[in-house]
């Protein structure tokens, strides 16, 4: 459910715990995932300026949209702006994520773009280094809020982006460092996982907490909904499921689902009366079980290999 996904993202990390993750997931079938993600920012957002929440800052690693894009979402929600550059930094992973652009803009004199957003904004030209991104994103983290133990929020616009120019054992060593670090409250991501092979999605589900999916309705031939794959005449692009997986602390999982609809102002999410059992349990991936037996991230590396 949306509203326990962002109580679980705002409560953060017990002492000793692993951060709660969250992979939030789409399709071309029903590509609101980004409408989730922006949903779940704005929500944190609040929690962080009315102080009640355990991250006092969030540090948004930008590789699926501008800068410029978060700056107009928090506008258009009344945020202040220009107040925000205390309590929220932009890595800018999208302008030029390779460092060729840079170079260009060197020959000709021209001004990097990041610099002209009103939000705190700071380029990263080495997406291929997640080590190295690991470090980056840390820093900024205690930039805003300290070196003592005051947390922060992590949120990546795109995994699907990440896996582009890295390894699926890079991006997953990436977020096991993000998990495991003391400053580090929660973490949530994007990931389109029609783009990616079934193993891909499965190992980033098996490192999430929590995983949420944006499915698109289908009316069966008795006249059910369901959440199974339909032609392009009969979908519904304003609405469908939203799917949630708790992992919980003693090893269980909870399913939960409930529909979404997409509007001008935004992703509104309600409440649905009954649950359709064979269709929640075709939400895990047939490969899930096997990662659940691997309890140290290594074997699953290895198994990766």
């Amino acid at each position: 459910m949306a509203d326990s996904i962002c109580r679980s993202l705002r409560d953060g990390a017990l002492e000793g715990e692993l951060a709660p993750t969250l992979t939030i997931k789409d399709s071309l079938a029903s590509p609101f995932g980004f409408h989730v993600f922006s949903h779940i920012l704005l929500q944190l957002s609040s929690h962080v300026m009315a102080q009640k929440s355990q991250s006092l800052g969030i540090v948004i690693v930008a590789l699926s949209r501008s800068p410029s894009s978060y700056s107009a979402l928090l506008k258009m929600k009344g945020v202040d702006v220009a107040a925000s550059n205390k309590w929220i930094h932009i890595l800018d992973c999208y302008t030029d994520p390779l460092g060729w652009k840079d170079k260009n803009r060197k020959s000709r004199n021209v001004t990097d773009p990041s610099h002209q957003i009103s939000l705190a904004t700071s380029s990263y030209k080495t997406v291929k280094d997640m080590e190295k991104l690991f470090s980056v994103i840390t820093e900024l983290g205690r930039g805003l809020v300290g070196e003592n133990k005051a947390r922060f929020c992590v949120a990546i616009d795109s995994l699907s982006e990440l896996l582009r120019h890295a390894s699926l054992q890079s991006v997953a060593g990436l977020l096991s460092n993000l998990r495991s670090h003391d400053q580090i409250s929660s973490i949530f991501g994007l990931l389109h996982s029609d783009l990616h092979e079934e193993r891909a999605a499965a190992v980033l589900e098996y490192m999430s907490s929590m995983v949420a999916s944006v499915d698109p309705y289908h009316h069966s031939a008795d006249g059910q909904r369901g959440y199974l794959e339909y032609s392009a005449s009969e979908q519904n692009f304003t609405k469908g499921k939203f799917n949630v997986r708790f992992k919980r602390r003693n090893g269980r999982v909870r399913l939960t689902y409930e529909e979404f609809k997409v509007e001008p102002g935004g992703i509104s999410f309600s409440s649905v009366s009954s649950v359709d059992g064979t269709a929640i349990a075709g939400l895990l991936p047939k490969i899930i079980n096997r990662f659940h037996e691997k309890k140290d991230p290594q074997e699953i590396f290895l198994w990766l290999n």
